[in-house]
């Protein structure tokens, strides 16, 4: 087996631990932050200042640092309409039509969101009470969308190999697929 077959499992793996470890001690913040905010409100009448803002900033970071992860999964909602339409030997089109479609969408919406970044920058565009500039947090939420897409992209390509049957086994559409397929 190749070296570089051997490595972007591995590459993979590694990006996704990171993502879901960041989102996950991010959301033990909020926690903390919201149980130390409630406390100190009904016990010491002494709210602590900001914690709305960096509950907002926590929640934004949370849900577009877990995007990647739920893309490459397939784990996001989805009304199975166009199920009972396709046959079962052609699932493969489908599937690489609607991820080059979410990947199209992802991308438009990244360099948007990037622009945005840029112009709070530009500006200088702080939280109201805690003054943390807010291009940080939108130039992530930037990087995470286009991050997105290419896994999306990646997951097209997937289908697509699979299906003209260049990946034999072991693709998504494989029910021998680990995790991520359509019909988990």
């Amino acid at each position: 087996m190749s070296t570089s077959a051997l490595l972007w499992p591995r590459v993979g793996r590694g990006l996704q631990l990171t993502l879901e470890g960041v989102a996950g001690a991010t959301l033990f913040g909020m926690m903390l932050l919201t149980t130390a905010d409630v406390t100190g409100r009904y016990f010491f009448n002494s709210p602590i200042l900001g914690a709305v803002e960096l509950t907002q900033l926590m929640l934004a970071a949370l849900v577009f640092l877990s995007l990647p992860v739920v893309c490459w999964r397939q784990e996001h909602i989805s009304v199975d309409l166009l199920d009972a339409i396709f046959p079962a030997r052609l699932i493969w089109v489908r599937e690489v039509l609607v991820n080059l479609l979410v990947t199209a969408a992802l991308w438009v919406m990244a360099r948007r969101v990037w622009a945005l970044a840029e112009r709070a920058f530009e500006w200088g565009d702080v939280t109201e009470f805690l003054r943390i500039p807010y291009g940080y947090l939108i130039g992530l939420i930037a990087i995470m969308l286009a991050l997105s897409a290419l896994l999306t992209l990646a997951r097209a390509v997937l289908y697509l190999l699979e299906g003209v049957r260049v990946i034999p086994q072991g693709g998504p559409l494989s029910p021998s697929a680990e995790r991520g397929g359509p019909h988990d």
